[in-house]
């Protein structure tokens, strides 16, 4: 009589054996031992994405301050420029006043929505946020870092909105898709700064009032004080001597080479904008911790 055939091995084979064959970690193990950190290099990125995207969402909450902020730039273009077109009062070659404006209301409606981020921030001490996000594994600079793209993408959109008003009045812009993804870097950069500058005077004054006054203390100054309404040539000596170091107007500068051809130093400033934004974050990063004592 013939032997019997050997049993078949088991379908519902122990699935420790086999992950301790695969080399993965059974469910178990991962109770007493923690797996491996990720580097820093690829936890900072993801840090910075999700704390960006926790900004974006309050949009699709409140719109309301996208639309409220695109009348400031509207009357600028439709009043003051068209004005001034007119009258032809400030030198601008062969470029009409109105086209030379539209850059400039770009940066000047960007800067205005950055400089006041600061008072986000004390809200947020307040509220007991900032606490709970200092004791997180995020480092001071991400969370930094994600608020000021943050205010980039909402400036960035409301660049957008200024580009269609001023199409529509009939300025020469540039449609290439090269320029215009310039542009939209151009505004990230000039936004994180201001943004990072609001926050460090946040972290200095400690109160959205004091921020506040301060904040309208400087906007105009910077705005009057950069290229954005008049060529830096007319400017007196000391006037000119502050927009040489107001990175407003090397933001401004970009975007005029960039959406109206005209001569423009665009590697010096792009990196005025990127050293500006640099040091906008470490500013305001090291000063963070003083909003949660």
């Amino acid at each position: 009589m013939s032997e019997a055939p050997a049993a078949p091995p088991h379908a519902s084979a122990d699935p420790h054996s086999t992950a301790r064959a695969s080399g993965a970690p059974r469910p178990l193990d991962l109770l007493v031992t923690p797996p491996a950190a990720r580097a820093g290099w690829r936890v900072l990125p993801a840090r910075v994405a999700a704390m960006c995207a926790v900004e974006l969402q309050k949009l699709r909450h409140d719109r309301t301050e996208l639309y409220t902020r695109a009348i400031q730039p509207a009357l600028w273009l439709l009043i003051f420029g068209e004005t001034f077109t007119r009258i032809r009062a400030i030198p601008t070659g062969d470029v009409p006043y109105l086209d030379y404006l539209a850059p400039g209301i770009i940066a000047q409606s960007a800067m205005f929505i950055a400089i006041f981020y600061g008072i986000m921030i004390i809200w947020e001490r307040d509220a007991g946020i900032l606490t709970k996000l200092l004791v997180t594994p995020t480092p001071r600079s991400a969370l930094i870092t994600g608020k000021a793209f943050a205010a980039g993408v909402k400036a960035l959109i409301q660049a957008v909105v200024v580009v269609v008003i001023a199409a529509l009045l009939g300025v020469a812009l540039t449609w290439d898709p090269l320029r215009l993804l310039g542009v939209a870097v151009a505004v990230i950069l000039g936004s994180a700064f201001f943004s990072c500058l609001s926050m460090s005077i946040a972290g200095i004054v400690l109160t959205r009032d004091r921020l506040m006054g301060i904040g309208q203390a400087i906007t105009m100054p910077l705005f009057f004080g950069s290229n954005a309404l008049y060529p830096v040539g007319v400017m007196p000596g000391w006037l000119q001597a502050i927009s040489k170091i107001n990175p407003l107007s090397y933001q401004v500068d970009a975007l005029r080479g960039l959406l109206l051809g005209t001569p423009s130093h665009l590697g010096a400033d792009y990196a005025v904008l990127v050293l500006a934004a640099l040091l906008g974050i470490t500013a305001a990063s090291s000063l963070l911790p003083r909003l949660a004592r």
